[in-house]
């Protein structure tokens, strides 16, 4: 049973998701946002990093899952975003963690199933795929959605790899 802990990064907001996969059940653990503020980007950057550490210290999970940096208009947020980014991954990394990196198209998709869906969209099909009562943060939202599309993209290379048999013609042969 994989925890799961995905990273929506930014440097004023970092939003976290974390969930446990047993098979194709999937139970939501926590989520929520590092709210950094306007501290100056040192600080928030140890922040994010310290902040991540102790959930991952206190919910052990064996997956880290974090959107792909995209490309701004304005280079400045790129780079702060890149920064933000960075913090985060040292942290999985400083835990052992390998870091598995997707598109914001790759999480919409696995997700809503379109690579151009809108955040409500993410917030809507993240509540529905979790059994949630209300819909999470944005930030948490996307989050969520990111150890989503990672625990789907997991089950889909065991099925191509065939878990115990051998794929033939698109198919799977139990030995």
């Amino acid at each position: 049973m994989p925890i799961i802990l995905g990273v929506d990064p930014g440097s004023r907001i970092t939003g976290y998701g974390i969930i446990r996969v047993d098979g194709r059940q999937t139970e939501y653990l926590d989520s929520g946002c590092i709210r950094v503020g306007q501290k100056p980007m040192a600080e928030r950057l140890q922040t994010i990093f310290q902040s991540l550490a102790l959930l991952i210290g206190e919910y052990r999970p064996e997956e880290f899952a974090i959107e792909q940096v995209f490309m701004a208009r304005n280079p400045d947020s790129a780079l702060k975003l890149g920064q933000a980014r960075g913090a985060a991954i040292v942290s999985a990394a400083n835990s052992g963690l390998a870091v598995h990196e997707y598109s914001a198209r790759q999480v919409k998709q696995a997700v809503v199933g379109t690579g151009g869906a809108d955040k409500s969209q993410v917030q809507h099909m993240v509540q529905a795929l979790l059994g949630l009562s209300r819909k999470p943060q944005e930030d948490a939202a996307d989050a969520l959605a990111i150890a989503l599309c990672h625990a789907h993209m997991n089950q889909s290379t065991l099925k191509l790899a065939g878990v115990g048999g051998k794929v033939r013609g698109g198919r799977v042969r139990r030995q």
